[in-house]
């Protein structure tokens, strides 16, 4: 059935905002998001409750946007623990694995290793093509931090997948998504350790957007209910925004990673994710340190990992206008074989680490390209039609040259055609076809790649349950900050599966299924949605495309994978004055707003929006977010910088007592050449968590807090299952 407002919020009897009472708001529609979906009306139908699709709404910017939908690699990873039939794994074993890097909970990890099979197995059962033997074994591979063939693909689309047969049971079951849902506001009760987020406030593009490019107007209470479950409007002189609140008792953030703050990304075009709400909303962060770079396609979006770098095709640069090609790779490695190997390293070694840089190891290359695009203002591309073109005095390319653990590879897999494409189009067709899908015909045409930002590793504080700092409020999926310094390539995925399911599981037998109650939306909520309602009746000032077009050039240059403490100073300073100045643009004047019988300020009827493009609007909200969210990652980086924190994971760390790259390699901002110092191992039994702490000036506080252990239990059958039968089992 259609959920419906079930109460109508008016305003001076002028707007009408509809309602929903909910027991659980799922914001986010990828994979964790409808995995939790899925487990939540199944944990609920098993304890009796009805009708349960009528108690979870799914609250989405875009069903089809995200990166499960829209992002992969040539064979995109989900990491398991091992199914294969010879060599044996375990939960302990897995979970040290994600933890032998430092920066994640013990606990955690834990928890995920031991839900590990029974969420891959649910998405088997869902209809993911994952491959298995004909005695029906799920063999395995290696991925890169990977001590087990614990890695599994279902192709290049792995995630995409995953997301589509989950909502195919999700619609199953009847689940209601709410689509093109702009998330506003995060609707809190109380303080300090009474703090809960009791609902959301969403801009409804459908209704947004009913005019073109004007807002819809409305008057008097709500008439009818559409077949969407929103109430029809009629046009007078008042505008209400689209504005839709959604009560719940329980929240799960699902929103995905920050990908849009950085200029250089391979995020889908359009995820901002929601950390600036998040952490507006009282929530913790951590190790927002951590995140992942590597070789992507920039014109399609795409992780050019595995056989796209395998295969050894030519990487050359041109100038801004697509002339002058350069080997600029070729003057940094001794021979053509050295510069070839590396190239096809960089397949399985695909993130950037800083500690395959010195003896021109792979991740040297991903600093080259940096340099020619960021530094030079280059442009570089991938030729898969061409073998590597010698430097300068080198040797020409010869597959045999290079060093055996790249020739047997691909002796091995029968890989030694003459060109690049056709080694690809023999290993790996599917990595083609990707790309004549969206347009790009790579056996004729080259691809530009750039270092991109891939995956935040840091994210949300959550404990065991996936259970954020806030009760009643999860964190799953990339926006949990689950990931620890470096993780094996796929892991992620079964991260969000897990925490998903194991924060459905918490929800209904530690908190029930009852709806929020009629009394949620009290005075302190009405007066949180009146101050909204101010704000969108007064935004003007900076645009907001050039204050994230400003955001994302920051973040790229002094808050991606090369690091320098006095840059990153100067660029948390300007990043704290653009956040304060875009709040500012928002306007203090007070409008007349009253909420059923609660005054609000006071709003000028005769107030229009100085915005009259909708779309501006949902834009200029998106800036604000995305403003306080960079502000965040760069006080995360200077706070790390401080501590004596070296290269480690996926950045370096600059200072001028480090070693040297290269000495033809020149920093900009020193005029000298690159160098970085290594990792201070000291801090992996630390975790940095941020916290908004004086919202009126844009002011965090960072505390380190002692990394947990993994559980040692050994708890006897009988015990365990008294635990678990009285629920005990969930307040351990």
């Amino acid at each position: 059935m259609q959920l419906i407002p079930q109460s109508v919020c008016a305003t001076s009897d002028k707007v009408s905002v509809p309602v929903y009472r909910l027991n659980t708001v799922i914001v986010g529609a990828g994979a964790a998001g409808m995995n939790c979906a899925v487990h939540l009306y199944e944990f609920m139908k098993a304890k009796g409750v009805e009708a349960p699709e009528d108690l979870i709404a799914i609250v989405t910017a875009g069903v089809g946007l995200g990166a499960s939908r829209m992002s992969g690699s040539d064979k995109q990873t989900y990491y398991k623990m091992g199914t294969s039939p010879t060599v044996a794994d375990s939960a302990m074993d897995f979970a040290k694995t994600l933890t032998a890097f430092g920066c994640m909970h013990g606990d955690v990890a834990l928890a995920e290793g031991e839900s590990s099979l029974r969420e891959f197995f649910h998405l088997v059962q869902a209809g993911v093509p994952f491959p298995h033997d004909p005695e029906g074994a799920y063999i395995g591979y290696k991925t890169d931090h990977d001590p087990f063939e614990r890695a599994t693909s279902a192709g290049p689309k792995t995630s995409k997948f995953m997301s589509e047969c989950l909502q195919v049971q999700s619609d199953r079951y009847g689940i209601q998504i709410f689509d093109k849902q702009e998330a506003a506001h995060l609707l809190t009760s109380g303080v300090g350790d009474e703090r809960r987020i009791i609902g959301i406030v969403t801009i409804d593009k459908n209704r947004l957007l009913v005019s073109g490019k004007g807002f819809p107007e409305t008057t008097g209470a709500a008439t009818s209910v559409s077949g969407k479950g929103f109430p029809e409007t009629t046009a007078t002189t008042t505008v209400d925004f689209g504005l839709t609140v959604f009560l719940c008792e329980n929240m799960v953030l699902a929103a995905g990673g920050p990908g849009e703050l950085y200029d250089v990304s391979v995020y889908p075009h359009g995820q901002t994710g929601m950390h600036g709400l998040a952490l507006a909303a009282g929530l913790a962060a951590h190790n927002l340190t951590e995140s992942q770079f590597g070789l992507a396609s920039t014109k399609f979006r795409w992780n050019v990992s595995g056989t796209y770098m395998q295969v050894i095709p030519r990487i050359f640069s041109t100038g801004a206008d697509g002339n002058d090609p350069k080997e600029f790779l070729a003057p940094y490695f001794p021979t053509t074989a050295k510069m070839a190997t590396n190239i096809f390293l960089k397949g399985y070694q695909w993130p950037f680490d800083p500690q395959r840089i010195l003896n021109h190891q792979s991740s040297l290359i991903d600093v080259l390209v940096h340099h020619e695009t960021q530094v030079l203002g280059r442009r570089v591309f991938m030729d898969f039609t061409q073998n590597l073109i010698p430097g300068e005095g080198k040797e020409q390319f010869c597959l045999e040259d290079m060093e055996p653990e790249a020739f047997t590879y691909l002796e091995r897999n029968h890989a030694l055609q003459a060109t690049p494409i056709e080694r690809l189009e023999f290993m790996n067709p599917l990595a083609i076809d990707i790309y004549t899908e969206n347009g790009i015909d790579i056996r004729t045409e080259p691809l530009e790649i750039a270092v991109c930002s891939q995956h935040n590793n840091g994210g949300f504080v959550v404990d065991k349950w996936w259970q954020s700092n806030i009760p009643h409020t999860f964190v799953v999926g990339e926006m949990a900050g689950t990931h620890g310094v470096k993780r094996p390539g796929g892991s992620a995925l079964n991260a969000g599966q897990a925490g998903s399911m194991r924060a459905a599981e918490y929800i209904v037998n530690a908190y029930g299924s009852k709806p929020v109650s009629e009394s949620a939306l009290g005075d302190e909520q009405k007066a949180q949605l009146a101050s909204l309602f101010d704000k969108l009746s007064a935004i003007g000032g900076k645009s907001p495309d050039e204050a994230i077009r400003e955001i994302q050039r920051r973040m790229t240059l002094y808050g991606g994978h090369m690091r320098r403490l006095e840059t990153a100073e100067k660029a948390a300073a300007e990043a704290r004055d653009l956040y304060m100045g875009l709040r500012e643009s928002f306007g203090t004047k007070s409008v007349s707003l009253s909420i059923g019988n609660i005054s609000g300020a006071l709003r000028d009827e005769k107030s229009v929006p100085k915005h009259t493009d909708a779309m501006e609007l949902v834009q200029a909200l998106r800036a604000e977010h995305m403003a306080l969210a960079h502000l965040a990652f760069l006080e995360a980086v200077v706070e790390y910088l401080k501590a004596g924190g070296g290269s480690r994971g996926s950045f370096m760390a600059l200072r001028d007592d480090g070693d040297e790259i290269h000495p033809n390699l020149i920093d900009p901002d020193t005029g000298k050449p690159y160098r970085f110092v290594p990792e201070n191992e000291a801090l992996r039994a630390t975790i940095a968590e941020v916290r908004l702490a004086e919202p009126n000036k844009a002011a965090f506080a960072i505390r380190r807090v002692p990394v947990r252990p993994i559980p040692q239990r050994d708890d006897p059958f009988e015990l365990a299952w008294t635990a678990y039968r009285t629920g005990k089992v969930f307040r351990k």
